[in-house]
């Protein structure tokens, strides 16, 4: 009795792992039976929109691949002890190159998509621009330069008290907007139904929309940093 007692106070990790794998399926069949009642968000969906959907997630999944597939790499190189300075230092400059792309500190080339807003002069808002930028960035866009003269960043700051104003430089139409990234992602995110096309070409603005996919996207324009006024290094 005692032995039988001390064995159920200590289970052996076959049991331990069971009960895990029990715990873990008798919490899916509950969220299952839960979102069961709620519908299927998708659908009330159109089929063009569940497609678009469908190919920006793709390309997402695959760009995440080819990130799994270089860190993993990397990890097998620095691993095997074989020159492992010198590819902590390639991975640190690759990383500060990437990250002077973001900062809009460093000019940037690769495929994508350019986008020619034609309008009549003022109908083109600031928050549609806005609407128009997030859609982009949405559909997985790396760099955004508009006019190529203003490079659009996370701090970028739009407004149109004063006619179209982006980061203090005036704006004028027609706008052409370069953006890096997977073309047929941007392209689709642009045409997406209530998106940057269907507002441009609505009867409010009145407008047009030309989306080409050139074999490369050219940025050069830089974004200029300002240092900090108050903050200082912790």
């Amino acid at each position: 009795m005692l032995e039988w007692l001390r064995g159920a106070l200590r289970p052996s990790r076959k049991q331990v792992l069971l009960a895990v794998v029990m715990c873990l399926l008798g919490m899916s069949l509950v969220l299952q039976m839960r979102n069961g009642g709620h519908g299927n968000q998708y659908s009330g969906m159109r089929r063009d929109d569940l497609v678009q959907l469908l190919d920006t997630l793709n390309a997402e999944t695959e760009q995440l691949n080819r990130e799994v597939s270089e860190l993993e790499a990397t990890r097998d190189q620095l691993e095997s002890g074989a020159d492992a300075n010198q590819v902590a230092a390639h991975e640190a400059q690759a990383r500060a190159d990437e990250l002077a792309i973001l900062a809009g500190t460093r000019g940037a080339s690769g495929p994508g998509v350019r986008i020619t807003i034609s309008a009549p002069s003022a109908t083109v808002s600031a928050d549609l621009l806005l609407d128009a930028v997030q859609e982009l960035r949405d559909a997985g866009a790396e760099v955004i330069e508009i006019n190529d003269s203003v490079r659009l960043v996370a701090q970028s700051w739009i407004t149109d008290e004063d006619g179209l104003v982006i980061d203090g430089q005036k704006v004028q139409l027609p706008i052409v907007i370069d953006a890096i990234g997977d073309p047929h992602s941007l392209a689709e995110g642009a045409r997406f139904r209530g998106g940057l096309v269907s507002q441009v070409e609505s009867s409010k603005v009145g407008g047009s929309v030309e989306i080409q996919t050139p074999d490369s996207i050219e940025v050069t324009s830089i974004h200029s940093l300002h240092a900090p006024e108050h903050a200082r290094p912790a």
